[in-house]
């Protein structure tokens, strides 16, 4: 079972290099999380990290979280418990935030992530390694009730539960030409536009949906939180309102919503489905979905056909 690492407050969960490389080295399970890098993966990747794709995290056609059973088979597969420690990286944060939030939803209480990702791991020029990494053994319980936080967690429905509440929020995770309907941001989303009465949120750069710049600097560590409070204050999205993030498809949406976290937020959740799924509830809206590769590739090319 993967040793469980005390940690005092949840700020602490955003890794340095060093810390992680420490962590890991005191028993904690270290993961990178990839849409359809398992070849990158192999080539090179931080020493002792297994890789799980999103793949086993979503299901088709929405891209939507995988059914409960379906997803506590993939954590207790990968030797997790509720008491674990679990360190994300991704060659993308939004891909590791994906896989964070799902877990914290699950019941994990100890998700850390790698401030910075990858390439800062490799910009310090740290040592690689290369092919793959054994699973530990699979545990037979989680060990708590499944999932621990569902709060964590909305549908369409919540969605507009949320809408017509005076102390709630849904706040958009999207670029502005996104949330003003100039593009979908996707290639396989057809429709433009944003959900009625979301707050916007920010995301990063334009054309780019694999992008946070708006929390990130340059080397893609996360902003100071109080810059991000206050950019969310300015468009009325408040630590005492119940706040839902959501995005195109859920990733962007993650990592907003782990920064909350990390930052003491009390009541948040992801939308899971996002636009991609409201647009496809109006007529002339998204069409089925897309196919895996089409869904990875929206996730790490900048050029997004419009």
């Amino acid at each position: 079972m993967n040793a469980p690492i005390q940690s005092p407050s949840p700020l602490t969960h955003l890794l340095t290099p060093a810390a992680l490389a420490a962590q890991a080295r005191a028993g904690a399970l270290l993961i990178e999380v990839g849409c359809g890098t398992h070849d990158q993966y192999q080539a090179a990747h931080i020493p002792g990290a297994l890789y799980l794709d999103t793949a086993s995290l979503e299901t088709p056609p929405l891209f939507n979280k995988v059914a409960d059973p379906d997803l506590l088979d993939v954590l207790l597969g990968l030797g997790i418990r509720h008491d674990s420690t679990v360190l994300l990286y991704g060659r993308s944060t939004i891909a590791a935030a994906r896989a964070a939030h799902l877990m914290l939803y699950a019941g994990v209480a100890d998700v850390r992530l790698l401030d910075g990702g990858f390439a800062r791991w490799q910009a310090e020029g740290r040592a690689g390694a290369s092919g793959a990494v054994a699973p530990p053994a699979r545990v037979a319980s989680f060990g708590a009730p499944f999932p621990g936080r569902p709060d964590y967690l909305i549908d369409s429905a919540g969605a507009r539960a949320l809408l017509a509440r005076e102390d709630a929020v849904l706040a958009s995770i999207r670029t502005w030409s996104e949330h003003t309907g100039v593009t979908s941001g996707y290639s396989y989303i057809s429709a433009r536009g944003d959900i009625p009465g979301a707050r916007w949120g920010r995301a990063g750069r334009e054309g780019d949906v694999n992008s946070m710049s708006d929390y990130q600097d340059a080397d893609g560590r996360m902003l100071p939180g109080a810059v991000i409070e206050a950019m969310w204050r300015e468009q009325g999205i408040r630590r005492d309102l119940r706040t839902a993030f959501y995005c195109g498809t859920g990733w962007r949406a993650a990592l907003a919503f782990y920064y909350a976290w990390l930052m003491g937020w009390p009541d948040i959740a992801v939308y899971d489905g996002g636009w991609f799924e409201w647009s496809a509830t109006a007529e002339g809206g998204s069409r089925a979905g897309a196919d895996r590769a089409e869904r990875c590739s929206a996730r790490t090319t900048a050029a997004i056909p419009r």
